[in-house]
C-alpha cells in the first residue's frame, strides 16, 4: 500500500508554503551603477542660479512686476459692450426672488423663500450710474462734461481703460465694472450709458457718443 500524498495533491502545496522560510543573501547579481538622476530640488536650485548670474532672472521679475501694475491699471475691458450706434432707452427691474429663507438674528423668519424682493424698497439710488468706454477720449469727454456740471450726480464706472489714470486727473472716484457684472445684470450693450432710478425700476439709457 502506498503511504503518503499524491505528487499533486493540493495538501502537498499547503505542506510547503507552511514550511518555515529562511533568507540568504546571494551577493551582487551583475554589475551595479549608482544613481544618475541629479534631485528635483537641486537641479531646481542649479537652474535658478544660472538664470541670477545670466540677468533673466531680474528680467522675469521685472516683467512680472510690469504685468500685475497694468492688470491693476487697466483691467481687460468688458466683452460684449460696444460704443454706441443706436440711442435707446429701457428699463430694468432691480427685484430678485429669494431662493432661500432669510433669517433675523435670534433665528426668526423674516422672509419666506419665495418672497420678491426689490433693493430699491430699500435703499435708492443715490446718484446716476455712467458707464463708459475710458479708451475712447470722445466718451472721457462726454463724461467728464457731465461729471462737471454735476459732481455729485454721477458715479463713473469704466468697462475698458485706466480708471487709475482718470482719477489722477479728475480728483475724483471711478470705478470699474469688473468682469461685467452690472453691465449683464442691467442688460447694458452700449456705452455711454446712464442709470437712473424710475420709481421701483432702473432706467437705462445708452446715450448717443458726442463727435
Amino acid at each position: 500500500m502506498r503511504t503518503g500524498l499524491p505528487a499533486r495533491s493540493p495538501w502537498r502545496l499547503v505542506l510547503l508554503m507552511a514550511l518555515p522560510c529562511a533568507g540568504a543573501d546571494l551577493g551582487v547579481v551583475g554589475p551595479t551603477y549608482p544613481i544618475a538622476e541629479p534631485h528635483l530640488l537641486q537641479m531646481i536650485e542649479g537652474r535658478l542660479r544660472q538664470k541670477q548670474q545670466s540677468g533673466e532672472l531680474a528680467r522675469l521679475e521685472q516683467l512680472s512686476r510690469t504685468k500685475g501694475e497694468r492688470a491693476v491699471r487697466e483691467p481687460a475691458a468688458v466683452d460684449g459692450v460696444r460704443t454706441t450706434t443706436a440711442p435707446r432707452s429701457f428699463h430694468v427691474d432691480p427685484g430678485i426672488e429669494l431662493t432661500q429663507n432669510i433669517l433675523g438674528p435670534s433665528g426668526e423668519l423674516l422672509y419666506p423663500a419665495g418672497t420678491r424682493a426689490n433693493p430699491l424698497d430699500v435703499v435708492a439710488l443715490s446718484r446716476q450710474l455712467l458707464f463708459f468706454d475710458g479708451r475712447d477720449p470722445r466718451q472721457v469727454l462726454q463724461a467728464h462734461q457731465l461729471i462737471v456740471q454735476s459732481p455729485d450726480g454721477y458715479k463713473p464706472i469704466l468697462t475698458g481703460g485706466s480708471y487709475l489714470d482718470l482719477m489722477q486727473r479728475w480728483q475724483v472716484p471711478v470705478y470699474y465694472d469688473q468682469l461685467g457684472l452690472l453691465t449683464r445684470r442691467l442688460g447694458i450693450a452700449q456705452v455711454p450709458a446712464l442709470v437712473s432710478q424710475d420709481g421701483r425700476r432702473l432706467r437705462i439709457d445708452e446715450l448717443e457718443v458726442l463727435p
